[in-house]
């Protein structure tokens, strides 16, 4: 990664950590972009260039880029559940030590913010799309699209499950062995 790209991530980074401190503290609402934008010491363009709405403060993550490298770098042993939870499983071990809070706290305001809630579910189809493209079910083979947008969208409803709980205990609980239980209950199997 060049110095500007580590520069422009740790902007983007600094940005939303900002806004959703704000947030929390008074509100989705409550809270302009201009107000984000003084708060990380930078302007409003600013604030757009990296996030185009004021919901992508909220909702922008790497899961997508993360979760298309990962399963197309694991072997492709094992059902597409299983591969599609092991990177699920592999993501959610690194929020673990990485972020927790704000990890929690973005969750929490998209399941309470009416505006977020829409545009999440936006972000679980490109989720989907990023599982379709890394195991590469194309167009070419309808059957193995299907069946591969079949398998993400049951794990992705499973890492759903798992989030909430954990988001209903405050993050007590590991986010991991959350979403291996609820893994296990839903296909029979573990990771």
């Amino acid at each position: 990664m060049s110095l500007r790209d580590r520069q422009r991530a740790e902007t983007r980074h600094r940005i939303q950590r900002q806004a959703i401190r704000l947030f929390v503290d008074r509100g989705y609402d409550a809270t302009t972009v201009n107000d984000v934008a003084a708060a990380a010491g930078v302007s409003a363009m600013t604030v757009y260039r990296h996030f185009p709405t004021k919901e992508d403060l909220v909702l922008y993550d790497d899961f997508d880029q993360l979760a298309a490298a990962t399963i197309s770098e694991l072997p492709a042993t094992g059902s597409l559940a299983d591969r599609i939870g092991r990177t699920v499983l592999a993501t959610f071990d690194l929020a673990d030590t990485h972020d927790r809070e704000i990890l929690l706290d973005r969750l929490r305001l998209m399941i309470s913010t009416p505006a977020l809630q829409a545009r999440h579910l936006d972000s679980q189809y490109r989720l989907q799309e990023a599982f379709v493209t890394g195991i590469g079910a194309g167009a070419d083979d309808p059957t193995a699209e299907f069946q591969t947008r079949a398998a993400a969208g049951a794990v992705l409803g499973v890492a759903y499950t798992a989030l909430l709980r954990w988001a209903a205990e405050d993050g007590e609980s590991s986010l991991p062995e959350l979403f291996r239980e609820a893994f296990t209950s839903t296909f029979g199997q573990s990771l």
